[in-house]
């Protein structure tokens, strides 16, 4: 090895060995693509729930600026992606980011916290799929034995989660026959499920009264800023966007438009959701589980209400789509480098997909979701993503003094370097916003992960073997 003792799990990756590694990986996305990818991945069933629920406990009509501000923190991590994909156009988002700029054992911890915030996220959609496809099949008057609904749990008469298993088998089938099929399936749905969301705003305008914005901030300020904490994690997955920066054609233009793109539309449909919703009815009514269905039914809009639980199907499936497709491009990534087996780093060349990682992460993920209760385990997938944000926005620093990496034409973060910094500093101050059984679970996954990188990722390192 040609540095030995600390340094060499310190050692940083070439842009043009993971280039050259990339090149396998067909380009066939553009920047509406990216950007129909990140709003799968961000608008999921949040979009019906949040607004009425955080309104009713926390917000009030004032959730409107509870968005606005989650946005304005997210846009600030938003933009630090942008430079990196644009001037690091591979695979592996944070994971490779973190090798080039940080050194490899920063940039194994960085991907071993997307692992817990991707497959955690589809696991728990899952979950959720398939409680919403359940109740929409009983009002077909069909039924499932209980045996097949729920995880391993037989105390309650549940075994196994039967539509959970299927649903990330069928997403994972859609996504192996390549990227040019799951992207233009994925689009197809994102396009409905938008339209759905235009439903409920067009028909919730004509039943919006002014009376019910009034008082505005029945919380006062601080309502809002507890408001904007929860519903910042409404926006977390715009970043699986940036981890198929190697599938793009021309990044250094079309990265920046998807993730950017993704954060303004976004916003834009949160935002007139949740003024839509709280003009509709008092947010005193809204702490239910499905606030948007009950705002229609309330108005006697069941029609829509019906259709609203189909665009919540719709939601969840892009999710796992972005998700699934993400996931499989981090495995890729680690196995590509010898952090994990080099099987997962293959790509096969038919549809030019890494099949291999496609079917660890789908495996995993079944399992997760089918078997074991991830009520909660869904916390960790926040830590993992701020974890993610803090290190991509102080990484804009150590990036521009690269010598090796030309982003001549690229995206760059302005207000350099005062806005990656305080960019860090939201991200940290969110970080400290999360509970401590939060942390103690997530300390106890790193642990592993680092176990796992010094018995074998350190050992089995192509760029610790050079």
């Amino acid at each position: 090895m040609s540095s030995g003792g600390i340094g060499r799990y310190f050692k940083k990756e070439s842009l043009d060995r993971y280039l050259l590694k990339d090149a396998q990986l067909e380009k066939t996305m553009d920047g509406k693509d990216l950007v129909m990818l990140g709003v799968g991945a961000v608008i999921g069933t949040g979009i019906f729930i949040l607004p009425g629920t955080v309104a009713a406990l926390y917000s009030g009509p004032g959730i409107v600026l509870s968005f606005i501000l989650a946005t304005i923190v997210c846009a600030f991590a938003a933009m630090c992606y942008a430079e990196f994909s644009s001037s690091i156009p591979v695979a592996g988002s944070a994971y490779s980011y973190g090798n080039i700029v940080f050194g490899e054992v920063i940039g194994w911890i960085l991907g071993w916290a997307l692992i817990l915030e991707y497959m955690l996220a589809v696991a728990a959609v899952s979950t959720g799929w398939s409680a919403y496809f359940l109740s929409f099949l009983r009002g077909f008057g069909i039924s499932i034995p209980k045996a097949l609904t729920g995880p391993f749990d037989p105390a309650h008469g549940t075994y196994f989660n039967l539509f959970a298993i299927v649903i990330v088998l069928f997403v994972s089938f859609i996504i192996s026959k390549g990227a040019k099929t799951s992207i233009a399936v994925n689009n197809m749905i994102v396009i409905i499920k938008i339209l759905i969301i235009f439903l409920f705003i067009i028909v919730g305008l004509f039943y919006v009264r002014p009376s019910n914005w009034s008082p505005f901030l029945p919380y006062g300020t601080h309502g809002v800023l507890k408001g904007a904490s929860l519903v910042f994690y409404a926006y977390l997955g715009f970043d699986v966007v940036s981890a198929s920066a190697a599938e793009v054609k021309n990044p250094k233009k079309n990265m920046p438009f998807g993730i950017i793109g993704t954060l303004i539309i976004c916003t834009i449909l949160y935002i007139a959701v949740a003024g839509v919703l709280t003009g509709m009815t008092s947010y005193t009514k809204l702490n239910v589980s499905d606030p948007v269905s009950f705002a229609l039914q309330l108005v006697h809009q069941n029609w829509a209400a019906g259709i609203i639980s189909i665009g919540a199907l719709a939601g969840m499936f892009t999710m796992m789509v972005s998700m699934i497709f993400s996931s499989s491009r981090l495995i890729y990534s680690i196995g590509r480098d010898g952090l994990l087996p080099k099987a997962l780093g293959k790509i096969e060349k038919k549809h030019r997909t890494p099949q291999v990682s496609l079917a660890a992460v789908t495996i995993v993920i079944a399992i997760m979701g089918g078997l074991v209760s991830l009520d909660r385990l869904t916390q960790l997938v926040n830590i993992g993503t701020l974890i993610a944000f803090t290190f991509i926005s102080i990484g804009i620093i150590p990036l521009r003094k690269r010598k090796d990496i030309d982003n001549t034409g690229g995206f760059k973060v302005p207000f350099y370097p005062v806005l990656p910094i305080v960019s860090a500093g939201l991200c940290i101050f969110m970080l400290s916003q999360l509970p401590l059984d939060t942390w103690i679970v997530s300390s106890i996954w790193f642990l592993f992960g680092l176990v796992i990188y010094f018995t074998y990722g350190s050992r089995h390192s192509t760029l610790n073997k050079k």
